[in-house]
């Protein structure tokens, strides 16, 4: 459900899109979620959000998804990779948020042979 109209046509937490990164991404104005939670008004502390109402039983998953991310108005736009993709429609560096030097597939990797160091066929 899609709330009253904002005042201002571009608030502090929105960037200036270009044109090809403004249609269809989703509603302006502040919206609610399936969960009651008004997303895109600035108020991060609803009283129906899963964060304030949290337990050890609480699944995290609960907060994934676009329920959660205003299309307009996350201030995760407002990193220098975002703005210069959605503001001057340079693409993001490959490989930036990459850990070169850490080897994500060690549980997987076949264990070397004692004698030549080369990787046994096991």
């Amino acid at each position: 459900m899609e709330l009253q109209d904002d005042a201002s046509e571009l608030d502090p937490f929105e960037i200036n899109f270009l044109p090809q990164f403004q249609k269809g991404r989703g509603p302006r104005n502040p919206f609610v979620n399936q969960y009651g939670v008004v997303i895109g008004d600035h108020d991060y502390e609803s009283e129906d959000s899963p964060l304030e109402n949290w337990t050890e039983d609480t699944d995290p998953s609960i907060m994934a998804g676009d329920d959660w991310v205003h299309p307009f108005k996350d201030i995760g736009f407002h990193s220098a990779e975002n703005r210069d993709y959605f503001e001057k429609g340079i693409p993001p560096q490959s490989g930036i948020f990459e850990h070169a030097d850490k080897n994500v597939a060690y549980k997987y990797e076949q264990p070397k042979d004692k004698d030549n160091g080369e990787r046994s066929a096991e």
